[in-house]
């Protein structure tokens, strides 16, 4: 299994980044370099914030996913790779289509089983399990093996809340909690002024 993030990279890098390259294939290349599909060649490749995949690398990945074969930066031989391509993003990507950012046969292409995740405002019964695992992950992580868990008005506000940031918000705000509790229990006074219901100032 293996994991780009095609919005973290900057568009010069990413297309190295996925397909590789040879040495000399460009200034600073001083070695060839196995791209991402080449080390998920057998496996999965997942490609994270697709929306945020330039055109021209659109059309590249459409050719990849059509032919199961890459051509490195500076190759002159394609090279055959049997990838699972699965994609992530938080784009409305027909919208994006409609609007000429995304391609519709690269869209159609990726989209042969869709899952929609709806944001954590709209499943709240899930909450409270996301956020006694994100505590005793970083309950280890920070070193803090006394803190089992939530008081109780503390626990009432995170549910109350909209979570804009969806679940990277949650991460932040439980690591954060951990880091300022200092007893054995989240308290309200642990969590940002936001999470508290609290306008900021």
């Amino acid at each position: 299994f293996v994991s780009v993030n095609c919005g973290g990279l900057p568009e010069n890098l990413l297309e190295s980044e996925l397909f590789g390259h040879e040495k000399g294939a460009f200034t600073g290349a001083g070695a060839a370099r196995r791209g991402r599909f080449e080390e998920a060649n057998g496996g999965t490749l997942l490609l994270d914030e697709i929306g945020e995949m330039p055109q021209h690398l659109q059309v590249k990945l459409l050719t990849v996913l059509q032919r199961r074969e890459i051509r490195p930066l500076g190759a002159s031989e394609p090279r055959r790779v049997d990838v699972r391509v699965v994609s992530a993003t938080n784009r409305n990507l027909a919208e994006d289509v409609r609007e000429g950012r995304f391609r519709d046969d690269l869209l159609f292409r990726l989209n042969v089983v869709q899952l929609e995740i709806p944001p954590l405002r709209e499943r709240r019964e899930d909450l409270p399990q996301l956020l006694g695992r994100f505590l005793r992950h970083f309950r280890e992580v920070h070193e803090r093996p006394q803190l089992h868990g939530f008081e109780r008005e503390a626990l009432a506000a995170l549910l109350q809340y909209d979570w804009p940031g969806n679940v990277r918000e949650a991460v932040n705000v439980v690591e954060r909690a951990v880091l300022l509790s200092p007893g054995d229990l989240v308290t309200l006074t642990d969590l940002p002024d936001a999470a508290r219901g609290v306008a900021a100032s």
